[in-house]
């Protein structure tokens, strides 16, 4: 099963995406995620990436798409994977339908006073590089896991955010339309509990409740 999560930033796509990598053993696919890893590395991709994440604005299409397609190849993704977080715009979609064929695009249907709340209260570990919300710790500043410092990301800072959602209406919602047009979208309406949210999503799916 070939996926694409589509939705706004705090959706909640990498939280479902990474249930279902547990739950049905095909790979998560986060452009976000390899994005980072080279911005710790220092790469030539990561220091690139960086001023664009930052700010809240996308990383330019063909860095993006050179990095799915390379990673699509891997012989781990061949029965199945997770794309979140890729394609953001129809450009991208359109250069992924030619090196890869998808089953479903699902749209997480979500409001804005819930992607706020889980935006402005994630943490990440600087050192184990867990992610973590802030309703949930004991204390906001240590890793509950491996007690390194948490660090709140520049790109869930307030004012990012309201640019992060900006960017998105403008550039990633015209793929709601394109896919819905491709008969590949499915809604799926979520309030922003994880467990009952992530049923609805897996009944989206056809999987066995």
């Amino acid at each position: 099963m070939n996926l694409i999560f589509l939705g706004p930033p705090g959706a909640g796509k990498g939280t479902h995406a990474g249930m279902l990598r547990e739950e049905i053993g095909i790979p998560q696919v986060s452009t976000g995620d390899m994005l980072r890893e080279n911005i710790r590395e220092g790469t030539e991709l990561g220091l690139k990436a960086k001023r664009f994440i930052d700010a809240g604005e996308l990383v330019p299409d063909e860095v993006v798409i050179g990095m799915v397609r390379e990673r699509l190849s891997q012989p781990d993704c061949a029965k199945g994977y997770v794309l979140d977080g890729f394609p953001r715009t129809v450009p991208q979609a359109e250069a992924l339908s030619r090196f890869a064929d998808i089953d479903k695009v699902v749209n997480l249907v979500v409001g804005e006073d819930i992607i706020l709340g889980h935006l402005s209260g994630r943490r990440v570990c600087a050192d184990c590089r867990g992610t973590f919300h802030t309703r949930r710790l004991r204390d906001d500043k240590v890793c509950p896991d491996c007690g390194g410092r948490l660090i709140q990301r520049e790109d869930d800072k307030p004012e990012t955010i309201k640019n992060r959602l900006a960017v998105y209406r403008r550039q990633t919602e015209p793929l709601i339309s394109f896919y819905r047009e491709n008969g590949l979208l499915t809604d799926v309406p979520l309030q922003g509990e994880l467990a009952s949210d992530h049923a609805v999503l897996r009944e989206a799916l056809g999987l066995e409740a």
